[in-house]
């Protein structure tokens, strides 16, 4: 009896049409979020659950880059969640940059703590700690880990996924004998986040250096990715920081060179969040609900069984559950919708608003025909639906999958490329910042960054790797410029 009344309260959840991207976008988005059960809002003002659905994305994403890290020889380790507060203090920026957003523990255990703790926005400064007493020589360089963990920054303005209190990541940190040497790294781990975007999430993104007032509080140089969302807006997807020397002088991390002459390391950290899955699903999504990319997804195929009599129930889930089966052992991520009390029409509709890429269906007449029916969920209706054989079904399905992961980037980056412009002047820069992305050159002066903030709410996301090799005007003061910018409005 209970699992029917979930079963209908479900079914119910499910038929209530989605808001339409174009006229809602962000409530499209906290509804989608909400009823593909990805997550939930949690008792604590601005802090989330992530269900089953949703952590199982974010395990895929989490795979997806452990074995990128650890054919980099990235090691992974685990610090602690709570930094005594004097270790915050240590390094001026850093705590100039996260105090406004600290959680910090004063009582443990019923008494006073002598000195508060925070819990962790970020861990350099707890790694800094252990790696001043871990490193003594240059034989000990370079120190190459990761940790996968939660980190919390008391943030304002919340949205799931995309901005909470607490929130999901890997944190890289690093530890090295030169400049050059934290400088290659940091370059490394950009490329090994965009290559990630691009293979597995099907998101085309722009690698680039951020400007002075968006780099990480207590850095030399930071390099993020940038993509654009399906409203315009912009969404930093990954960061990578060149910290130099500043935590390591900050911590005494200090190595005996090869000539027995004291040097301060050089120090490097990296992150990527839960935020990407926000990403996913504002890149990909449409108005019927997320749309995901195979290579990540929790389910990449779903096998809906269509029968109406006791007998074809019977003959049908046997043919089903031997598919099944037969995909599994190919090493398909597949599930089998075999609930009761719900139409098929309703199980096709539950499925494309949890964005399964490929839905098959099987019926008596199929079975008789040696056949089912495909259905790409990046193709509605008829376009994205196949008559092929079950002979050989693990094959096709997986080309199937392999074009609509392809798909999806490509017409991701159609996007990205008709929603960019390049202005000429700053009332055009204006104009394409309402749409999407401006590309436009940039004097890196401050002033003109903060001046074209207030006039128009977009920020310079980063400043492209790859520039042209001509020079020109800054698009607001006109003095002579060498690097063109992203300018957009953002998450």
């Amino acid at each position: 009896m209970g699992a029917k009344i979930i079963n209908e309260g479900a079914k119910r959840m499910s038929e209530l049409k989605l808001p339409s991207r174009s006229e809602d976008f962000a409530e499209w988005y906290n509804q989608l979020v909400l009823r593909a059960e990805l997550a939930d809002y949690a008792p604590v003002r601005g802090c989330m659950i992530v269900r089953p659905y949703g952590w199982a994305l974010w395990e895929n994403i989490q795979q997806a880059l452990d074995r990128r890290f650890k054919a980099t020889g990235h090691l992974n380790a685990a610090f602690p969640l709570l930094i005594p507060r004097s270790f915050i203090d240590k390094e001026q920026s850093h705590v100039a940059g996260f105090s406004p957003e600290l959680a910090v523990v004063t009582h443990g255990g019923g008494e006073e703590l002598e000195e508060p703790l925070v819990i962790r926005p970020t861990s350099e400064t707890i790694i800094g700690h252990a790696y001043a007493k871990w490193i003594q020589s240059y034989r000990d360089l370079p120190v190459l880990i990761n940790q996968w963990n939660s980190v919390v920054r008391w943030e304002l303005r919340t949205k799931l996924f995309l901005r909470t209190l607490e929130f999901f990541w890997q944190e890289g940190h690093t530890a090295h004998a030169t400049y050059e040497e934290a400088e290659a790294e940091t370059r490394q781990m950009l490329d090994i986040y965009t290559d990630f975007a691009v293979r597995d999430a099907a998101i085309p993104v722009i690698p680039g250096r951020k400007s002075l007032s968006e780099r990480f509080a207590g850095a030399d140089q930071t390099y993020s990715i940038e993509a654009i969302m399906g409203d315009g807006k912009a969404l930093q997807a990954g960061t990578s920081h060149n910290l130099g020397q500043n935590f390591a002088r900050a911590f005494d991390i200090r190595y005996l060179d090869k000539h027995g002459v004291l040097q301060h390391c050089w120090t490097t950290s990296w992150g990527l969040s839960t935020r990407f899955i926000g990403a996913i699903i504002m890149v990909h999504g449409d108005d019927q609900g997320l749309i995901m990319p195979p290579k990540l997804a929790p389910h990449q195929v779903v096998i809906v069984p269509i029968y109406k009599t006791d007998a074809e129930q019977a003959q049908v889930l046997e043919k089903a559950r031997k598919l099944r089966s037969e995909l599994a052992a190919s090493n398909l991520r597949v599930i089998l919708d075999e609930r009761e009390g719900t139409s098929p029409g309703f199980k096709f509709n539950d499925w494309e608003m949890r964005g399964v890429p490929l839905r098959v269906e099987i019926g008596p007449k199929d079975i008789a025909k040696n056949t089912v029916v495909l259905a790409r969920r990046d193709k509605p209706g008829k376009e994205g639906k196949s008559f092929v054989s079950q002979e050989g079904l693990a094959g096709t399905v997986s080309r199937a999958l392999e074009e609509i992961q392809q798909a999806l980037y490509d017409r991701a980056l159609a996007f990205r490329d008709a929603n960019t412009g390049e202005p000429l002047d700053y009332e055009g820069l204006k104009a394409a910042v309402e749409a999407g992305f401006a590309l436009a050159f940039w004097c890196g002066q401050p002033e003109c960054e903060q001046k074209i903030k207030e006039d128009t709410k977009a920020t310079v996301r980063c400043i492209p790797l790859g520039q042209p090799e001509a020079s020109g005007a800054c698009i607001y003061c006109g003095q002579p410029s060498r690097e063109k910018a992203i300018f957009a409005k953002a998450y």
